[in-house]
């Protein structure tokens, strides 16, 4: 058996090569991307794909094909099976696409690539798909008189009738399958195992999870981390919230595909990229949201209740919200300052006025740091809009100038409670907390100043967490904290 590089399926260059659209040449679901698009684009007309599916696949497809328009150039295509396709068409071979997604969506596919000399696909009354692909074929070329490339359990019926089979991203199981069949000439292997589970933690962003240790800052800022209860309850909320948010950064992916598609690093997220499947992706959220709330609701009702506000108002975010300029970051902000909140009412304790008025500016700042560097980024790509996002990209001036004023009025408001009697009361050298001015000072200003030479490349959190003098910032301030009250317990 030979690799892609192999020669044996061109011994014959007059036998024609067809070739499967969903899952081989492209590494993604045409009926699941345009499902999806139908789902963010016209959230009401996407409850009628029930009532289309009854009336067949056929139907589904064409249906929801009619109100859909996917940009061919977007896709995820697989690179190194297109490249040795071009590399058969240079010895004049002739190559079929035949797929079950809809005709509009091949013929829009095959134009832009520009290498097949014929298109095979389902037409709103047939669905070209297992059997009735096979049937085509052979109607068309005659049994054993084409090879055929795929990757899923319905093309079994196609290599049988095939005179070479080509095995394309397809999983250990469908590649077994297929070589008892004593045709397979070439393999693509797909993604397995290990790398599958990274992608998926990866999708569900878990280092983003870092963010979510602000659950403990008002313990922290109650001198009670030595509190065990308080810390085995937040531990709970800590992977509660984690769930949480990862089933609407998926939802998120899903449903901003074109735009991360279009943008130089997002495009490489595992469903944009093909690499993990998007009806996967779409399972994965409600059963994330599921798992998160029970959790949740282990913690406590006012926990869970904060979660439910979290968990609306993400989806408001990325349904609509994340699209409106300013009103995004905001938004950004509040989710940042929930965290906190949800941390005190797990924890039993009473909110802090100066906290959250410190935190909602501090966190304003980090979203416009997210997205001044977002903006710098399109800027870089000779854009002149950010795709999905209701900024221009000569707006970045004005978003670094809100956002470090946020910062800096972050500061103030630190200074103004170090000087307050809630202070006196608490420390026992209140003189030395003062010190923690200066180091919230000097880390807003190396964020922004990161940000504006290009290096934030992640969310400014999880920068924080991997900058090293962020890092020592952090100690600092800590240690700040500590020396002026030598006498509490941490």
């Amino acid at each position: 058996m030979n690799t892609l590089s192999g020669t044996a399926a061109t011994a014959d260059p007059s036998i024609p090569l067809v070739v499967d659209l969903d899952g081989t040449l492209i590494l993604t679901d045409m009926l699941h991307e345009s499902a999806l698009q139908l789902a963010r684009t016209r959230p009401a007309t996407a409850l009628q794909m029930p009532a289309w599916l009854a009336g067949g696949k056929a139907v589904l497809k064409k249906q929801i094909s009619d109100r859909t328009r996917i940009d061919a150039a977007s896709l995820p295509f697989n690179e190194p099976f297109l490249a040795w396709l071009r590399e058969q068409k240079a010895t004049g071979r002739r190559l079929v696409l035949c797929t079950a997604s809809h005709a509009s969506i091949a013929h829009d596919i095959a134009r832009h690539l520009g290498l097949f000399d014929q298109v095979m696909a389902s037409d709103g009354v047939l669905n070209l798909s297992g059997a009735y692909k096979a049937d085509a074929l052979v109607k068309t070329f005659g049994a054993r008189g084409f090879d055929y490339a795929g990757n899923a359990g319905v093309d079994l019926a196609v290599w049988k009738v095939s005179r070479q089979a080509i095995v394309v991203n397809a999983s250990d199981t469908v590649a077994a399958r297929a070589r008892a069949l004593g045709n397979v000439v070439h393999e693509v292997p797909g993604i397995r195992g290990a790398r599958r589970a990274l992608l998926w933690l990866r999708a569900m962003r878990v280092h983003q999870w870092l963010k979510n240790l602000l659950l403990l800052v008002p313990l922290l800022a109650a001198h009670r981390l030595q509190d065990i209860d308080s810390l085995a309850t937040l531990s709970v909320a800590f992977l509660a919230w984690g769930l949480c948010a990862s089933s609407v950064y998926i939802a998120n992916d899903l449903l901003d595909l074109d735009s991360d598609r279009a943008h130089p690093r997002k495009r490489l997220r595992p469903f944009a990229a093909g690499t993990l499947s998007s009806l996967h992706g779409a399972i994965a959220v409600p059963l994330l949201a599921v798992a998160s709330l029970y959790l949740g609701a282990l913690v406590g009702p006012q926990f869970l209740a904060w979660m439910l506000v979290y968990l609306a108002l993400t989806w408001a975010y990325s349904l609509s919200l994340k699209r409106i300029a300013l009103l995004d970051c905001i938004t950004l902000a509040c989710l940042y300052t929930l965290r906190i909140v949800a941390g005190s009412v797990a924890a039993d304790l009473p909110l802090s006025f100066w906290l959250l008025a410190c935190s909602a500016f501090l966190f304003l700042s980090l979203a416009f740091v997210k997205r001044y560097a977002e903006l710098l980024v399109q800027q870089a790509a000779g854009k002149t809009r950010a795709h999905g996002r209701g900024y221009e990209v000569s707006d970045a001036s004005m978003v670094q100038s809100l956002g470090v004023a946020a910062g800096y009025t972050a500061v103030v408001v630190l200074a103004l409670y170090l000087n307050s009697a809630t202070v006196l009361v608490m420390y026992d050298t209140p003189e030395l907390i003062w010190g923690a001015v200066p180091i919230m000072c000097f880390w807003v200003s190396r964020m922004w100043l990161c940000a504006a030479r290009g290096q934030m490349h992640d969310d400014p959190l999880v920068f924080a967490f991997k900058d090293r003098a962020s890092l020592v910032a952090g100690a600092l301030f800590c240690a700040v904290l500590m020396a002026a009250s030598a006498h509490y317990p941490w």
